[in-house]
């Protein structure tokens, strides 16, 4: 295992994760620390009478702790981690106790399992079989949340705030059983509108819309090219052979990394990057899927900058990437970003006429300030145009706190003059906000 600091410090799930990690990689800290050719594992006392136990798969860099946190790594794994990066000699060569190799021995079970999963052959007619059966599922699935969406058009929305979860949930569920993941997550969105707020029709019947025309566009696939074929079906909730798409040629470019955000939803968290290339000006967002157990292949660190090689999957509007080749790291100090607002809306206006299905839009903006008119919270560029926000004034407040009255580039998210504020650069530091 070859890593540096910084690498281990990357697999940091938050910014607090990685100080606390930092702060427990001491070795006044730790009881044991032991390893062997397949793992490290340690003790280190915490606030009750046992220590936690911590351990780490060093073949594949997976993670295990006895400490109640939900965070993956937790800071007990990424200090562990740490002192065996800065000191390896501290770890003392020892036969691994029953709690360890019970943990490898599961884990080596199961790539096993997946290595002859993998080597059988493919039975093609079954696979044609399966595919035939889930195209009809999603066809089936799709013409009952259409006939559900215009239901919601004829009563009209006056009494849409009024609706229970439940109302929501079940078309949700329907989805998910239709075997259309990415429309489940849709009709979730709807029913995640904030309804006692001002205006929350037009984000609304904005969602609805959108709903409805993949659900159109997927019946009408034949009239559509390749691209856009493939990017209605995944997103419809079609996976696409991430091998296959690695096999072909890349972009290269000093990838800066403009922020992370991980969510989790029955034990799966979804990792998503958003990144900038410094030459070809063109954004891409890698999604990663993993289990609390394990780590994502790629851990990128926001504000800094990866000489790496980036393949697309297909779209007219190709964004979703993952590495190909990742060839060194390097920190920075000055960004460049949209020029202005107003340049910023016209790239936002290009992309959406190309694809009308994209729900948001990462957005790097030199020379924004936060200013307050009236009783909302706004961003100003530097020639007075201004956007809103959607964030809470606790991140207002980190934004001036971070920038004062200067202006400073701000990376956001979103959409039609409603955005959110997920970073900033200062001071040549990048912040998480």
């Amino acid at each position: 295992m070859n890593l540096s600091e910084e690498q281990v410090l990357a697999l940091a799930p938050d910014d607090s994760s990685r100080k606390a990690g930092k702060d427990l990689a001491n070795l006044s800290k730790w009881q044991k620390r032991e390893l062997n050719e397949l793992a490290l594992w340690g003790e280190c006392q915490g606030s009750g009478k046992d220590p936690y136990r911590t351990q780490i798969d060093i073949g594949n860099i997976a993670f295990k702790c006895t400490c109640p946190s939900r965070k993956f790594p937790c800071k007990h794994g990424l200090a562990l981690l740490l002192l065996y990066v800065r000191n390896n000699s501290s770890f003392s060569t020892a036969e691994a106790p029953a709690w360890v190799t019970d943990w490898i021995s599961k884990r080596a079970e199961k790539e096993e399992t997946k290595k002859e999963a993998a080597a059988k052959p493919v039975d093609v007619e079954a696979q044609n079989k399966r595919k035939l059966e889930r195209e009809k599922k999603v066809t089936n699935g799709i013409a009952d949340l259409q006939l559900w969406l215009k239901d919601i058009v004829r009563n009209g929305l006056l009494n849409l705030p009024e609706k229970e979860y439940s109302y929501w949930d079940n078309m949700a569920k329907r989805m998910v059983d239709a075997q259309a993941s990415g429309l489940s997550y849709m009709v979730k969105a709807l029913g995640a509108t904030n309804f006692y707020a001002d205006g929350w029709q037009s984000a609304f019947l904005d969602q609805l819309i959108r709903t409805y025309i993949l659900c159109e566009s997927f019946q009408h696939l034949e009239n559509l090219n390749e691209s856009q074929q493939a990017e209605i079906r995944a997103a419809i909730g079609f996976s696409q052979n991430l091998d296959e798409i690695k096999n072909q040629e890349g972009v290269r470019d000093n990838w800066l990394v403009l922020g992370t955000l991980s969510t989790e939803e029955n034990n799966l968290i979804t990792e998503k990057t958003w990144l900038l290339g410094q030459k070809t000006n063109k954004y891409a967002v890698q999604l990663q899927f993993f289990v609390r157990t394990s780590v994502p292949e790629n851990r990128l660190m926001p504000g800094m900058s990866y000489d790496a090689e980036l393949v697309f999957f297909p779209g007219t509007v190709a964004q979703r990437a993952i590495v190909k080749q990742q060839f060194q790291s390097n920190t920075i100090s000055q960004v460049n970003g949209f020029a202005d607002l107003k340049t910023m809306n016209t790239y936002e206006a290009e992309i959406s006429i190309c694809n009308p299905l994209i729900d948001e839009h990462a957005l790097l903006v030199n020379h924004l300030k936060p200013v307050l008119i009236g009783n909302n919270w706004l961003l100003q560029d530097q020639k007075g145009h201004v956007v809103n926000l959607k964030n809470t004034e606790e991140k207002i407040w980190k934004l001036l706190a971070i920038a004062g009255a200067k202006p400073i580039p701000v990376f956001l998210t979103g959409k039609e003059n409603r955005y959110e504020i997920r970073g900033a650069w200062a001071m040549e530091t990048y912040f998480t906000i």
